[in-house]
């Protein structure tokens, strides 16, 4: 029994020190970058939250099916508070809350797959747009489950489901992409340095020609 124990111990303190190497690691490569690099890498205040967690955690599904999440729970209120139907409404919240996820989830998995095999760098969200989106999609539908006006059941929902799904696509994403990458060892800038190395040689040359002809028109205007 005591063996037992004890090997079960050992084992617990070496998945820590790899936890705690990994985390050395990652902060040394992240050290390593400069500040433009490391902004691309871990975005905004939301971003960063999320590069808190592991990999297999913050997997872009699962950002979107956390988000499907979200918002099957703010449904809660206008399904149980905003019909007549006091009976079935779980029955109908249980079913659109079973879609969130799996729409959310899946266009994840798409966006993924995407990002994969275009390399795409991340890109800032219109938040001023998306932020709204679902408040106004809400609102709308708890307005047309309480028969005020009619309103089509599919612009509140493309307003309150395309945030989650389009931020997953443009920012976080490509960010899980990079984060993986420098997981593994690679350098996700390499791509980048390389062609900004290329165009700082480019534009030299340029100028060394351009050097090169003054002199020559220096040379002819003074003959």
């Amino acid at each position: 029994m005591k063996k037992l124990f004890f090997a079960l111990h050992i084992q617990r303190l070496n998945r820590f020190r790899k936890v705690v190497n990994r985390l050395s690691k990652w902060q040394s490569r992240l050290e390593s970058l400069d500040s433009n690099e490391r902004d691309t890498l871990l975005g905004t205040s939301l971003s960063k939250l999320f590069t808190k967690l592991p990999l297999w955690l913050s997997h872009p599904a699962n950002i979107g099916g956390f988000y499907g999440l979200l918002v099957a729970v703010a449904l809660l209120l206008p399904y149980r508070f905003a019909s007549d139907d006091h009976t079935g409404w779980l029955a109908d919240w249980g079913l659109h809350c079973c879609l969130l996820l799996v729409a959310c989830f899946f266009l994840g998995i798409c966006s993924t797959i995407i990002i994969s095999i275009t390399g795409r760098f991340p890109t800032a969200p219109p938040r001023s747009i998306l932020y709204p989106m679902p408040f106004i999609g809400l609102a709308l539908l708890t307005i047309d489950r309480t028969d005020i006006l009619e309103i089509p059941a599919i612009v509140s929902w493309l307003l309150m489901l395309l945030p989650g799904p389009m931020y997953v696509h443009l920012s976080w994403a490509p960010r899980w992409r990079l984060l993986c990458m420098i997981e593994d060892g690679r350098n996700p800038f390499e791509a980048m340095e390389d062609e900004e190395k290329e165009y700082e040689s480019f534009s030299e040359d340029i100028e060394s020609e351009d050097a090169e002809m003054m002199s020559v028109v220096d040379d002819f205007e003074s003959e």
